[in-house]
């Protein structure tokens, strides 16, 4: 029996887990022969393990708060546990979303499409963020186990060429692209669920807006929701979802649009580097331009990337005015809507280096990541890029 079965042993489920953080390697090879369903590998490894730093962090913040620099509450437990379902569920669909990227993209790394090895990268790398965030159940140790579950990029990274068949010399490329991809994703998915664990009344809204009785804006818990713009999300997710199921494409930008409107040279850092990357299947296509950057031995990497069929996830987000701060002892993170744009950014002092990205037409993602004197250089980069001109593509 194997741990991708329904029938799934504990001990099958842990020496799987074992293998893979200590010798990925050869548990690739393993499991790149082993037979296997995606709906075997949903109930006896992803639903698992998924669970793990959902219930540690849900019981970590009820007893020991969230916070920082002195500073901490304790979330309300109905928020909490909305919070804790919607980022369970969110967290299954990105496996899935996941897979589909990585499906689409191996023809341009000369890899194989095949949607179910795709599907066996996308749940086994999520292994090591999965086990160690157990440190959630008290707070001080999440930031171990984010760091922990950094690991998963080298799972990636060794499981790619493996399962899709993509020669090893492109295994650096096929990671960095769907790592871009799959930060998009996340993004996304963690601005939606901040949204929705701040709005208990978020079924109720759902209903509403699939029905067509309200209209306008709707302030819960102190945030204005577009009402009409939620109803033009959920409309778009439908057709997204519809797409999928029927096979077709969503035609995504030619990359050559994209790579043309990545400058030369931007606050003095000059452009060493261009590529692009393409692909589709199953309801999603996907291009990706990013250009890197290089001045006095600082880098950044400039990226555009049409998200294609995660578009109306995004439209989401910027209908629910999505937003999240955090404060580190050397930097911090935040999101929220800058000029009509749901806008991520993220900055470390210590390390000069960050990261800053704006979603353009709710479609198109323009980010900035790296090295630089201050966060300032990375927006620059960003602002180097045409929105009007993406804007327009968009329609």
């Amino acid at each position: 029996m194997t741990v991708i079965e329904p029938r799934t042993t504990s001990s099958d489920l842990v020496s799987r887990v074992k293998r893979l953080l200590l010798s990925p390697s050869a548990e690739w090879e393993r499991i790149d022969s082993e037979p296997a369903t995606i709906k075997g590998l949903y109930v006896g490894y992803v639903c698992i393990l998924a669970a793990i730093p959902v219930i540690a962090g849900l019981i970590g913040g009820q007893v020991f708060g969230h916070g920082a620099l002195g500073f901490s509450f304790k979330p309300n437990l109905v928020a909490a546990l909305i919070g804790a379902a919607v980022t369970y569920g969110l967290t299954l669909v990105s496996v899935f979303v996941l897979a589909l990227i990585i499906d689409a993209l191996a023809p341009s790394f000369d890899g194989q499409k095949n949607r179910l090895q795709a599907f066996k990268v996308a749940a086994y790398t999520g292994t090591a963020g999965w086990v160690f965030g157990v440190l959630q159940i008290f707070p001080p140790l999440a930031l171990i186990g984010a760091l922990a579950g950094l690991y998963g990029f080298y799972l990636l990274y060794v499981g790619l060429p493996k399962l899709m068949k993509a020669p090893k010399e492109k295994a650096l490329g096929y990671t960095v692209v769907t790592v871009v991809c799959a930060i998009v994703m996340f993004i996304i998915i963690g601005a939606i669920t901040g949204a929705i664990a701040g709005a208990a009344t978020f079924g109720a809204i759902n209903h509403a807006t699939n029905s067509g009785a309200v209209s306008g804006t709707m302030e819960v818990n102190g945030r204005k929701i577009d009402m009409d713009k939620l109803d033009a999300a959920n409309k778009k997710m439908e057709a997204a979802a519809a797409r999928m199921e029927a096979g077709k494409d969503l035609p995504s930008v030619p990359t050559d649009a994209l790579k043309a409107m990545l400058p030369g040279t931007v606050a003095g850092f000059a452009r060493t580097g261009l590529e692009t990357s393409s692909g589709g299947a199953g309801g999603m296509s996907i291009a990706v331009a990013t250009g890197d950057y290089q001045k006095d031995g600082s880098s950044f990497r400039l990226a555009v990337t049409d998200l294609g069929a995660m578009a109306g996830m995004a439209a989401m987000a910027s209908a629910m005015n999505a937003e999240s701060s955090k404060e580190t002892a050397s930097g911090y993170e935040k999101v929220g809507t800058v000029g009509g744009r749901l806008t991520t950014e993220e900055w470390d002092r210590d390390a000069k280096s960050g990261r800053y990205s704006i979603l353009v037409g709710e479609r198109f993602s323009v980010e900035a990541n790296g090295n630089a004197d201050s966060v300032d250089v990375l927006k620059q980069a960003v602002a180097s890029v045409d929105a009007g001109r993406l804007e327009a593509l968009a329609r």
